[in-house]
């Protein structure tokens, strides 16, 4: 059209629409509890009793968890940052008896040439045998082994995601909980439930790895906080 366009002034960014966090109730989250078992119980245990998402908690090694401080040490969580978490005192012996597990097979695949897994960034030409240590081996390792295309290693990954995430909808369908959860909504309620129990925002903020304390701050508005008034029907 050979026209001039000129500068295109009063353009406003697109904002999306923020939507509150679904959170279960302390009584359905221990209803829901009740029909998990085995390796997804204790995977979404973590992620309510520490805050952890999924995916931080699939990629979890050995020497992650340390019993005797109680603690968790989640690597690369969202924007690559390292933070430490609180272990839920409840599970330590189911945990224990599942790494006791994890220990048996890994001494059985390094009986077969195959106990060596898959190290994050450069660390495999930094300590060459340490895929090898029973401490780098994934927490919930795959049943079955994949392999690696560059190196051509055969190993255990972790369980994928999918295997939790049916996992929980089955449980809270027949929880009968009418609420639209998911895996992360486990995080959700274990801020939203440390705040109701007096918890530092803060405190929560670090423990879920938030970069500002205006991200944890929704969690106030779940529980009604800020409103700061009660319903004249009450």
């Amino acid at each position: 059209m050979k026209k001039e366009i000129g500068w295109i002034e009063n353009i406003k960014h697109a904002t999306r629409v923020k939507h509150l966090p679904v959170v279960f109730s302390k009584r359905e989250t221990m209803k829901i509890f009740e029909h998990f078992e085995g390796i997804p119980k204790l995977v979404v245990s973590l992620l309510y009793g520490s805050g952890l998402r999924l995916s931080e908690c699939l990629n979890l090694r050995i020497k992650d968890i340390d019993f005797d401080y109680k603690q968790i040490m989640v690597r690369d969580g969202k924007g690559e940052k390292d933070r430490h978490s609180v272990l839920p005192t409840t599970i330590i012996p189911e945990l224990k008896r599942h790494l006791n597990e994890v220990y048996k097979r890994h001494k059985k695949d390094s009986a077969n040439g195959k106990g060596e897994t898959v190290l994050p960034y450069a660390l495999k030409r930094k300590y060459p045998n340490a895929g090898k240590e029973f401490g780098w081996q994934f927490v919930f390792p795959a049943d079955k082994f994949i392999k690696e295309k560059e190196s051509s290693l055969i190993f255990r990954f972790h369980i994928h995601e999918s295997t939790i995430q049916r996992a929980v909808k089955e449980a809270i369908r027949k929880a009968g909980v009418n609420k639209p959860g998911s895996p992360h909504t486990f995080r959700h309620s274990f801020a939203t439930h440390l705040l109701g129990n007096g918890a530092d925002i803060r405190t929560i903020q670090e423990l879920l790895g938030h970069n500002s304390v205006k991200t944890t701050m929704i969690y106030t508005h779940v529980l009604n906080r800020g409103l700061g008034v009660k319903s004249p029907l009450d």
